[in-house]
């Protein structure tokens, strides 16, 4: 089964960007055992929320507005799409990723197919 792992990091906490996310030691180790298991079917590191552009449609006009959808304590700073026997080997990954064991969480989520 295919979940994505939603990669939540607390606002104005640490911004580590890919190089530093590559040579650091917590991440490095967590991306070697999602690895050797072969579950990583895709993912990416994404900019910080204060980078995004929100759409919003009303009638035949286009809105667009700097930041995130919504005011929060924390924005999705990446993902990660697995591929899993079940749910709970799902949990068992995202509680390793060094996101969730420094102050911020990951949210698992199914895939329609």
């Amino acid at each position: 089964m295919k979940y994505v792992l939603f990669i939540c990091t607390p606002v104005g906490g640490e911004e580590l960007s890919p190089a530093e996310i590559a040579e650091d030691p917590r991440f490095a180790s967590y991306i070697q055992h999602v690895r050797s298991r072969d579950v990583v079917r895709g993912g990416a590191r994404l900019r910080p929320g204060a980078d995004a552009t929100t759409v919003r449609v009303q009638g035949d006009e286009v809105l667009l507005s700097d930041g995130p959808f919504a005011e929060t304590k924390e924005y999705i700073a990446g993902f990660d799409v697995i591929e899993v026997a079940d749910l709970d080997e799902a949990i068992a990954l995202a509680s390793r990723h060094p996101a969730a064991l420094a102050g911020g969480s990951v949210e698992v989520r199914p895939v329609w197919e």
